[in-house]
């Protein structure tokens, strides 16, 4: 009898110490540290998220023409990456492809053209392109490879100028300003060649692709050039144009983007980059007055 009470004795305790065991793991210092593991793992997500978001780059892909266009853009790129903007840079040699993939979506911006062209080509294509900041102006000048001066132009001469509406107007602006045509008004950036009302020594005028111009410079007796292109084929404004546009010029290169992103804080910040101090020095030291910067 005695020995099986000691069995149900032992049985008892063996199940009250299993008991016990099984509390425990249920306690609040067992279920605190079950919950401090898991707050330790969102913990470690958090500042994993975290450090992700501080070094993921928001991508933003710019047309450009090469000179200055994509050399200004190039000295901003480590300016907009401490920013959390990877910068990449696309050269185009021509004004259409960057305003047609920037609405087409494959650009998120451009840095090519003035206000006058944006506006010509919206209207033709029936775009809404905006202007979202000016960043520097480049005098629009006259060249020759055979004259030295713009007063030795021959009677009949030969002149090329850009064929897009808004260059052609300015090319034919500038002649009227230094008295060698003269146009039903001279304040029209869209004036054409039917628009001369005098032209004393009958020039020709030949309309091309503002690309070309520089490289046939050689078969005319004279072209207006645009700055981007002339720096282009090495020519120097200052010293080599003919007749140059003065600071004051209008045609204020900028910034283009569309409708739906032109708020956006990489685009605001990439703006932002080319219209500071460092770009303004970098701009005044590196085209010494071919490219003028025109923001405050």
């Amino acid at each position: 009898m005695k020995k099986a009470l000691w069995i149900l004795a032992a049985a008892l305790l063996l199940v009250i110490a299993g008991c016990a065991q099984s509390n425990s793991g249920n306690s609040p210092e067992g279920g605190s540290s079950n919950t401090g593991n898991s707050a330790s793992q969102n913990q470690d997500t958090e500042q994993n998220n975290e450090t992700n978001g501080q070094t993921e780059s928001v991508k933003v892909t710019v047309g450009a023409s090469e000179v200055p266009h994509s050399e200004i853009l190039n000295f901003v790129k480590p300016i907009l990456a401490e920013q959390g903007v990877e910068l990449e840079v696309v050269v185009f040699n021509d004004y259409v492809q960057p305003n047609v993939q920037l609405f087409e979506g494959g650009l998120d911006a451009n840095f090519f053209q003035h206000q006058p062209y944006l506006d010509e080509f919206n209207a033709e294509r029936n775009y809404d392109l905006v202007n979202v900041g000016g960043v520097h102006v480049e005098p629009f000048g006259v060249y020759s490879s055979k004259i030295e001066s713009i007063d030795a132009l021959p009677e009949g001469a030969k002149i090329a100028i850009p064929n897009d509406p808004s260059n052609r107007g300015r090319a034919l602006i500038l002649l009227a300003q230094n008295g060698l045509i003269t146009l039903a008004d001279d304040a029209n950036t869209s004036s054409s060649v039917a628009d001369i009302t005098e032209n004393p020594k009958g020039f020709e005028f030949v309309e091309l692709e503002a690309a070309m111009l520089p490289r046939v410079l050689d078969e005319f007796d004279a072209a207006a050039i645009n700055t981007n292109y002339a720096l282009q084929a090495d020519l120097n404004p200052l010293e080599d144009a003919l007749i140059i546009e003065g600071a004051e010029s209008p045609y204020v290169n900028i910034v283009t983007a569309r409708p739906d992103n032109q708020d956006s804080e990489a685009i605001q910040k990439l703006i932002a980059a080319l219209q500071s101090p460092e770009v303004e020095q970098f701009i005044n030291e590196t085209y010494n007055g071919a490219v003028v910067p025109a923001f405050q």
